[in-house]
């Protein structure tokens, strides 16, 4: 277990495995290190960083709940970087975490050696946006694991077709944690008063900005054929923006692929190489 000390306090946890190019994976709103689970038996010949975001898995809470933005975040992941005296690094951001990677491409350019982008872009499609504020912050409904898994795999089955229950459940123990009462969210409640006054506050900064950012960064792109976050027309106009962008469609993934997919894995290597 590693933690680092934040420039305002917060103690935040990180994991860091392997030797060869550094890799600073970013996860998923909600989620935590091992949003990168699957990924790994796949890399081992990467150093892999992974942090728990303020309020995430292992990290401190913010008792300012408004510190739960990408501008925040993604100043933490620079002092992750500083604490480990890493110059550059590959970036891997799921969600959430692509956000904070092109949120980096403006305010730390010369920190990124390439950057993958795993299901999201400078477009958030807002059946999307519905259907995680469906979920974010509220307590799970289920009392086990399994119970989760079940559900987990119910609710998604149409974006990820055939997906066995096993892995469900490594999903369900990823994002929740075992109590006395049940089972309980491996993340602040808060998140979801922070996300709601975000968007009341005003328009959001216009994301085509930040992507626009990584012209000169090798970059990847990631995308679940039946993802409802990410949208075709999105991907498409971000290749006309990014002419050197590379990108892949994984089938039978919506939002997000697992990145132990052939295709995600072919793209990963192949911006790694650019890079």
């Amino acid at each position: 277990m590693a933690f680092f000390t934040a420039s305002d306090g917060r103690r935040l946890y990180f994991e860091d495995t392997g030797n060869g190019t550094s890799v600073l994976c970013l996860a998923g709103l909600t989620r935590n290190t091992q949003d990168f689970a699957s990924l790994a038996p796949h890399v081992k010949d990467l150093r892999m960083i992974a942090m728990d975001y303020r309020g995430r898995g292992q990290s401190d809470y913010d008792p300012d709940c408004m510190n739960y933005n990408i501008i925040r975040e993604a100043q933490d992941a620079i002092e992750l970087l500083d604490h480990l005296g890493l110059g550059k690094a590959f970036v891997i951001g799921t969600s959430r975490g692509g956000l904070i990677a092109m949120a980096l491409a403006v305010s730390h350019p010369e920190r990124l050696s390439g950057v993958i982008l795993n299901d999201v872009g400078p477009v958030i499609e807002p059946t999307g946006i519905a259907r995680i504020m469906e979920y974010v912050g509220k307590p799970p409904a289920s009392k086990t694991y399994d119970e989760a898994a079940q559900i987990l795999k119910q609710a998604l089955e149409p974006q990820f077709p055939g997906v066995p229950l096993t892995v469900w459940r490594k999903h369900a123990e990823a994002q929740y944690r075992e109590t006395a009462d049940g089972l309980a969210l491996r993340y602040d409640p808060a998140l979801r008063t922070a996300l709601i006054e975000q968007a009341a506050a005003g328009a959001p900064p216009d994301l085509w900005d930040l992507f626009d950012a990584l012209r000169s960064i090798p970059t990847g792109v990631i995308r679940g054929a039946n993802s409802d976050v990410l949208g075709a027309a999105t991907l498409a106009e971000m290749h006309i923006r990014h002419p050197n962008l590379v990108s892949a469609e994984i089938p039978d993934r919506g939002h997000v692929p697992f990145l132990d997919e052939p295709q995600s894995l072919e793209l990963i290597r192949k911006v790694l190489d650019a890079a």
